[in-house]
Formats: structure tokens, sequence, C-alpha cells
């Protein structure tokens, strides 16, 4: 099923106004200290609550507050201070990369691969716990770790890569690595919290490799 065409309203931040995709509200938004911005299902609705104020649109204090369009719903804010993992494979199994990245610019902090007979699966488990090391390694306690991967982020919380993919001579060094990462999920404990990223709502993952 095809995604709806949403419209962003930026009130507040680095540049105001309507934008029509999500990168550019992203843009406009990130870095800048209580940005206000919500995403709307018609350019009209959009416009409109532009030309209005904020307060009549995003919720104030702890309740609820009616909006004059029920189809707006807003974009949850994203932490900046985060990094960003993913995987990518061609083929499954195929050959298969990770790496993670600063959420804010995109500026790459660790890659590993290409390792053969992988899956993606198998690397955003991987691209997880390097994610989760790293930050436990220079005494990061207060970074998150934002990915879109809901199957990784529950083998990283049972410390069990539960793969099906079937050991071979090829991938020996990948499980190599995913034997390694579970030693290390149960030999460590860290802070660190793990939240999926919203596709659907802020676009593709800052780590993405591009090749949808």
């Amino acid at each position: 099923m095809a995604k709806k065409k949403k419209w962003y309203v930026v009130w507040e931040g680095n540049t105001i106004g309507v934008f029509d995709n999500w990168p550019e509200c992203l843009e406009a938004t990130k870095g800048y200290p209580g940005a206000k911005y919500k995403s709307f299902t018609s350019k009209e609705a959009a416009e409109e609550a532009y030309n209005g104020s904020y307060k009549d649109y995003i919720q104030q204090g702890g309740g609820k507050k009616s909006t004059p369009n029920r189809s707006i719903h807003s974009i949850p804010e994203i932490n900046m201070d985060s990094i960003a993992v993913d995987a990518a494979c061609s083929g499954n199994p195929g050959k298969m990369e990770y790496r993670g990245v600063v959420t804010e610019t995109g500026d790459l902090i660790f890659h590993q691969g290409p390792f053969k007979k992988g899956t993606n699966n198998v690397g955003e488990f991987l691209a997880l716990v390097h994610g989760i090391a790293y930050l436990k390694k220079i005494g990061d306690e207060r970074t998150v770790i934002y990915t879109d991967s809901k199957i990784a982020m529950g083998w990283v919380t049972k410390k069990k890569c539960n793969t099906k993919l079937a050991r071979t001579r090829e991938n020996a060094p990948l499980f190599a690595l995913v034997e390694r990462a579970e030693k290390w999920l149960k030999s460590n404990t860290y802070p660190t919290e793990l939240v999926k990223w919203n596709t659907e709502e802020w676009g593709e993952i800052p780590a993405d490799f591009g090749r949808k």
C-alpha cells in the first residue's frame, strides 16, 4: 500500500514554512532547541495551520487539546543526541554490511563488511551490538541508538542472534563475529536506550545505505 502524502509545518525552527517532504522538515528543525512542527494530511490544512498559531495544533501541558482538523497528527521529535545504525544485504543470503552514523549529521562512526552470505537481520543485530559496545567504550551513558529493525532489538534483548542462516565456509567469519557479539552481550551491562526509528514519519534512517 502506498504511503499517504504528508505536508509539514514548521512554526519555529532553523527555517519556517510549509514543506512537502520530511527531509526538508528535518533540515528545518534539527539542532533547533524547542522546534515546533507538525505533520498534516493535506496541503490546505498545513497552510491554514501555518497561518495560525502553533498553540492551536500542538498539545500544550498535560491535557489533550482539540484541533481544528481531526486528520492532523503530530510528529514525535527525533532525539538528536543519538546515533543511528543500519545494514544492507544484496541477496538473501548475500553480501552484507552494516554501519553506524551520527543521527544529526550523518557522519560515519563505524562500518563493517562486506561479509559473504549474510542477511539483513544479522547485520542489523551486529550494528546494534557494535553501537552499544562503542558507547560503553567511550563512557557515554546518555546517547541513544536508533534502529529500524524490531527483530534486531528483540535479539539484542534476548542476547541471542536467532537467525536461521546456515553456517558455511564462506560466512564463517560472519558467524565468528555473531558469537563474539552474543558473548559481549552476556558479559556486559549497559544503560544505552534502543529506540525504533519511525520510518513512516521520519523517512529512511540516517544510516540507510540507499539501495531500496
